[in-house]
């Protein structure tokens, strides 16, 4: 008896595709409810925030470490649930009352997501579920819950569900800031209006990309091997993506940070391993382009992403796959996404492949 997949290839560009939009709708919700919840919420003693998470939850939590750090000005550690649980030393594995620890969960069924914030529950401190999904036990397990439902949601590797993970936590950034008086209220106004108009960007990215990320799908998809690299919100780009080529494509692909590239990765054949860098504008985008510089040299076939027009990343880089807007360093991922989403759909394609088809009937 034949079974057929539940996931299909067209989903995945089709989800790209509504990204845009999606911002659109959720972002005035989304800012409603987080400035509800930081009103209700003592968020202004805040000191520490632990945001974790498995999967895309957790390159969610990566993406948007510096925006906690510039818009909320408190200390942000992203962490899987099982370290937040099992490691790390006694302050690290304990949340007090100046401590909000973020669950962030799309389906709202991870278990461990749930033993974290029950446990930072019970020694105190404030907790918040970021889930698309209402009355989950992720929501039921957190003080607060902050939900981004997505209408029309189909089986696919994480991408609107991604988007919706960045923009709450981005929003709660924003609004610890607030409560904090680390932004005042005008600021905070400019800034979730600043990251409103994102979704200009994203359009405009997802416009220009399929057509490019299909041309370097052909260049690369028959290797065994992919490797993406990046920094600060970069990094947790660089997961995404190599997470959206495992699970769309089955191609063993790795993220790394691009300084530790230069230190073990250098070393590891093939040659030509296709090796994606993340070089939009930000604090280390003057490394990214000499790490593709580098690779390019070693003979590696180097898809960098930046910022279009680039001239300097496109005489660096084998290819440049563009992000358009020139939207500040924090909100990079929103753009990168589109450019991950894409290449693995595309790549998937010439596989002849559909989601999750190396370990699911």
């Amino acid at each position: 008896m034949t079974v057929t997949s539940r996931y299909t290839l067209a989903e995945l560009p089709r989800q790209v595709g509504a990204l845009g939009e999606d911002l659109r709708a959720c972002h005035p919700m989304v800012a409603d409810a987080a400035r509800r919840q930081a009103s209700e919420s003592r968020w202004g003693s805040l000191t520490r925030v632990v945001v974790t998470g498995n999967g895309d939850s957790l390159h969610a939590a990566l993406a948007t470490e510096m925006a906690f750090h510039t818009f909320a000005g408190v200390a942000c550690e992203p962490v899987s649930p099982l370290r937040f649980l099992e490691y790390g030393t006694p302050r690290e594995r304990r949340a007090g009352m100046h401590t909000l620890v973020v669950g962030v969960s799309a389906s709202g069924g991870n278990a461990r997501v749930v033993d974290a914030l029950t446990r930072a529950t019970q020694q105190g401190a404030w907790t918040l579920a970021v889930t698309s999904t209402t009355d989950s036990a992720v929501a039921q397990a957190a003080k607060h819950a902050l939900v981004v439902p997505l209408s029309g949601l189909l089986p696919c590797p994480g991408i609107r569900t991604f988007q919706a993970s960045l923009l709450a936590l981005y929003l709660v950034a924003i609004e610890i800031g607030r409560t904090r008086g680390h932004l005042g209220d005008c600021e905070a106004d400019d800034v979730a209006a600043e990251l409103a108009a994102v979704a200009d960007a994203v359009a405009a990215t997802t416009d220009l990309g399929r057509h490019l990320c299909a041309q370097v799908a052909e260049q690369i998809a028959g290797a065994p091997v992919m490797l993406a690299l990046g920094s600060g919100p970069g990094y947790g780009s660089a997961q995404f993506s190599a997470a959206k080529l495992v699970e769309a494509a089955g191609v063993f692909a790795a993220a790394q940070e691009l300084e530790e590239w230069e230190h073990v990765e250098v070393l590891a054949r093939p040659l030509n391993m296709p090796t994606v860098v993340f070089a939009t504008p930000g604090r280390t985008r003057g490394r990214a382009l000499a790490i593709a510089q580098r690779a390019c040299a070693l003979g590696r076939t180097v898809i960098a992403v930046g910022e279009d027009g680039d001239a300097e990343l496109a005489a660096a880089a084998g290819t440049v796959l563009p992000v358009v807007g020139g939207v500040r360093e924090e909100f990079s991922p929103l753009l990168a996404q589109v450019v991950a989403g894409y290449l693995a759909s595309e790549i998937a394609g010439r596989l002849g492949r559909v989601p999750f088809s190396t370990n699911r009937p």
